[in-house]
């Protein structure tokens, strides 16, 4: 099952959030570049003092504890009603066809 919603999460091409069961620590904003047997390859940013530097890692599979995604999110802070997309909002294209008959 982790399989398989690894390899979804490297077709979406998101970044996923990944917690490393056997070094008990998360891999923030990570992207999946590659599985191969039990092994996955991910790229991901580090913030150290005045630098940013980028990691390119090989992960066996059975380390991995768990895999998140970021769905949404809404800024902290005053905000008005009126800045909030609401469904309504929604453009037609993107719409889901209404249910009828329930």
């Amino acid at each position: 099952m982790l399989h398989r919603k690894i390899y979804q999460f490297s077709q979406d091409g998101g970044e996923v959030w990944i917690y490393l069961r056997d070094q008990g620590r998360w891999l923030e904003r990570a992207k999946v570049l590659d599985i191969e047997g039990e092994l996955v390859t991910v790229r991901y940013e580090t913030e150290e003092e005045d630098e940013i530097c980028a990691w390119e890692e090989m992960i066996r599979l059975d380390s991995i504890g768990s895999i998140t995604r970021r769905l949404s999110s809404v800024p902290k802070g005053r905000m008005h009603m009126g800045d909030l997309l609401v469904s309504e909002d929604c453009p037609e294209a993107e719409r889901m066809p209404e249910r009828r008959g329930e």
